[in-house]
């Protein structure tokens, strides 16, 4: 696997397969952050497609500063949704359910105790702040880094660490106040 600097400046000069390649590493990954976003496999396949598509435009611009190409893309991803949203004027739902695969599907028990905490963290990511909620899907879900992350929502790092260590506060509230509700 070559560097996403090579193939991103052979990508700059008309090559085809590094196109391909660039799509080929980053498609799954951009799709899941579209999934999450808007809940419907259909429209973030179609999103995410927009999302390549705005790649390729801005291909002959883009300048490496230090930071990961998928940085970049996150950014292309991030406004393309805000974009989608904006026009839909609604909100994002959580859909998690692409970690449902992660359980066992050997055993009944693992798979509904998976299962139920998936529905949990879902119920409680709806009641986080939908910046917070975004920097908890990219840090954790997308595994971006913090500079990663800063760069594809537009805030520093510093504003990012804040949304992140809110958000996390507010889940695990949320989280607790749903099991006093569960164990009365």
């Amino acid at each position: 696997m070559q560097p996403d600097s090579d193939l991103v400046a052979r990508a700059q000069g008309g090559d085809v397969d590094a196109i391909g390649a660039l799509y080929d590493e980053h498609h799954v990954s951009i799709f899941r952050y579209v999934w999450l976003r808007v809940g419907d496999r259909h429209l973030a396949e179609d999103l995410t497609g927009d999302v390549f598509l705005r790649m390729l435009d801005a291909l002959p611009s883009y300048r490496s500063v230090g930071l990961p190409f998928r940085a970049w893309l996150y950014r292309i991803a991030h406004n393309l949704l805000v974009d989608h949203f904006r026009r839909a004027n609604h909100h994002a739902p959580v859909a998690l359910d692409f970690v449902e695969d992660r359980a066992d599907g050997n055993d009944p028990s693992t798979a509904t105790a998976h299962r139920l905490l998936v529905d949990r963290v879902k119920r409680a990511l709806r009641e986080v702040d939908i910046v917070q909620r975004e920097v908890i899907i990219l840090r954790f879900i997308n595994g971006l880094s913090l500079q990663e992350t800063a760069l594809a929502i537009g805030k520093s790092e510093a504003a990012v660490k804040s949304l992140q260590h809110r958000g996390l506060a507010a889940l695990r509230q949320t989280l607790a106040e749903e099991r006093e509700q569960v164990i009365r």
